[in-house]
């Protein structure tokens, strides 16, 4: 390995930044200032390398400790950890949270994406660069999962420790004073309003959030907590998953993908070690249920990690979680160590011999690092780009290794399966979609949130618990990636199947309605836009197409009928390009909600 270092030098707070996440350096090729001219050798190479995982810890370290990173803070990260600066340059410039050109300590993120856009984000942009100097930089963002209180604002004040106020729903007032003063801004409020069926009976996912303290775990234990575990090592693992598998539970993602095969074939694996990757890192505009539940229901996901720990074989499993959860970021950190004091997780989970802890890891704003190998990646130490399969991740995934990855909603379905049973689990719902779903709703409703539904509630059902606005236009299915249906198609299942035969998709179950007042081809052109920013750019079909989706609609966005025509039949002929032979499902989904809006909607009719 050809390591080429600049002549930077990495001040004392960014010295101390990385020290305090590696330790002290231990010889000059490190930074240590010795005396002994020790640099024509590395002493422990190997072991430096295989530290490349911190890689993406340590430019966080460095970016909210100062803010953003240099040359000689990148240099000194890069000796510490044996890694290319080229290398870890590109990893440093691939993530929209970090930044290697110097700005103010204090950034504002001001989301300007679908619901936030509906709701006004443009002009209180424009409200707030009016009333902010020089001294705060304020950056549009693509969705910062505040869905439900739009439009939203984050402020990350850089320093130790970093500090940080969400604004939501934002005024031009709050929003600055969460950025000149993140300390005394007003406390969010508490994840159960983000629930609008909280406290009701019958609830399984939501059940905990509003009525027991997140932040306790002994409230956990007593409403239910650890009964699934302890069921899990009564069945054992062969047991678990075979109780899995019997559910019917399918990825809650997108995908779809029969959890119980991915978890048998990954404690299959005869190659050690095995890891659960629980994938926190919801990006998709308009999603927000994994931030609720982590927010309103840690432990539950620390508890069905473990189950998914034990019954695959993984003794480690890593949390990905959004960069821009920093409540979440919170909550999690401290459930994690109330379970490791008190056994439940650490060397003999609840003595059963059972070894398994987990560790967090931030992203750093990347969309594409919802794919999974790309988290895989992310986590790595590299830039969070997908990976060609086969192989696939239950045969070698994170570090190479079998590696079982599920999302957040996903996970903590598995509770009730095994406190209730396989067959009384897969009797809710319908024969092909099994248990309850979290739907995300936001838009033009009276009361926007998470609501949990049986699968087979029709969509109409679901608008009407949400109170849906008089002047309905249009209703966005599965966010960026999904599609559009009509006012008049609201009996669509909501099922896996019932979505397909209707021509649209579930997805992650974002269910995003517009009316009247909200322009559709703008609506369109943010969501060409958000998939130009996030496409990683390693694939030509979906790098380059991207951007042709986005010229096209910029032409077209004043124009109707024939003289929309032609980049119309462009826009056809771009996405099955980018669907058929992109490499991963950012590409392959670009131009669904797009084609959706022309087909069903008639939008530049």
């Amino acid at each position: 390995m050809d390591l080429h270092f600049g002549d930077s030098k990495p001040t004392d707070e960014e010295r101390a930044a990385v020290d305090a996440l590696l330790g002290p350096p231990e010889s000059s090729w490190e930074g240590a200032d010795r005396s002994d001219a020790d640099l024509r050798w590395a002493r422990g190479g190997r072991e430096a390398r295989d530290r490349r995982e911190l890689l993406l810890p340590g430019l966080h370290a460095l970016n909210d400790r100062v803010g953003w990173i240099s040359g000689g803070a990148l240099d000194y990260l890069c000796r510490r950890l044996t890694v290319p600066p080229a290398q870890a340059y590109g990893v440093a410039t691939f993530y929209a949270l970090l930044s290697v050109t110097p700005r103010p300590a204090t950034v504002l993120h001001v989301c300007t994406d679908l619901a936030c856009a509906a709701a006004g984000a443009p002009e209180l942009c424009a409200g707030i660069e009016s009333r902010l100097g020089p001294g705060v930089r304020v950056q549009r963002s693509p969705c910062l999962g505040l869905c439900e209180r739009a439009p939203a604002a984050l402020a990350i004040r850089a320093g130790d420790p970093v500090r940080t106020a969400v604004s939501a729903p934002a005024t031009v007032e709050t929003a600055v004073r969460a950025a000149t003063a993140p300390d005394s801004a007003p406390e969010e409020p508490p994840a159960a309003l983000a629930v609008p069926q909280a406290g009701a009976p019958g609830l399984m996912l939501l059940r905990r959030v509003g009525v027991v303290d997140p932040s306790s775990l002994d409230e956990y234990r007593a409403h239910g907590g650890y009964i699934a575990l302890r069921e899990a090592f009564r069945l054992g693992p062969a047991g678990v998953i075979r109780e899995v598998t019997d559910s019917g539970l399918v990825g809650r993602g997108g995908a779809a993908f029969p959890t119980g095969r991915k978890w048998g074939a990954t404690a299959a694996q005869p190659d050690r070690p095995h890891y659960v990757v629980c994938n926190a890192d919801e990006s998709e505009p308009g999603t927000f249920k994994d931030r609720v539940i982590m927010e309103g229901d840690p432990y539950a996901l620390i508890e069905s990690m473990t189950i998914a720990g034990y019954a695959t074989g993984a003794r480690l499993g890593y949390l990905y979680l959004r960069g821009e959860y920093p409540r979440a970021l919170a909550r999690l950190e401290h459930a994690i160590g109330q379970c490791r004091a008190r056994g439940l997780l650490g060397d003999d989970v609840l003595g059963q011999g059972y070894a398994f802890d987990i560790e967090i890891r931030r992203g750093a704003g990347a969309y594409i690092c919802g794919e999974e190998t790309a988290l895989f990646n992310s986590i790595e130490g590299y830039r969070g780009e997908p990976r060609s399969k086969p192989p696939f991740p239950v045969e070698k995934g994170l570090f190479g290794k079998p590696t079982v990855e599920n999302n957040v909603e996903t996970l903590v379905n598995v509770l009730p399966i095994l406190t209730m049973g396989a067959p009384a689990y897969a009797a809710i719902g319908t024969g092909r979609s099994t248990g309850p779903k979290l739907f995300c709703v936001s838009g033009s409703v009276t009361r926007p949130g998470i609501y949990e539904l049986p699968f087979g509630a029709t969509l109409g059902e679901l608008l009407a618990l949400a109170g849906v606005r008089d002047g309905l236009r249009a209703v966005l299915l599965g966010g960026a990636a999904g599609g559009f249906v009509r006012p008049d198609e609201t009996d669509i299942p909501l099922t896996f199947e019932g979505t397909r035969e209707a021509g649209t998709t579930l997805g992650s179950g974002v269910v995003m309605a517009f009316d009247s007042t909200v322009p559709l081809p703008r609506l369109l052109l943010r969501i060409a836009e958000f998939f130009r920013d996030e496409s990683c750019g390693q694939c030509v079909p979906c790098r380059v197409g991207t951007v042709r989706q986005e010229e096209a609609l910029h032409r077209i966005v004043a124009r109707t009928g024939a003289e929309a025509a032609g980049d119309i039949a462009l826009l056809r002929e771009v996405g099955r390009a980018m669907r058929d032979a992109s490499i991963c499902g950012l590409g392959q989904t670009a131009w669904n909600a797009v084609e959706s809006a022309i087909d069903r909607l008639g939008a530049y009719e």
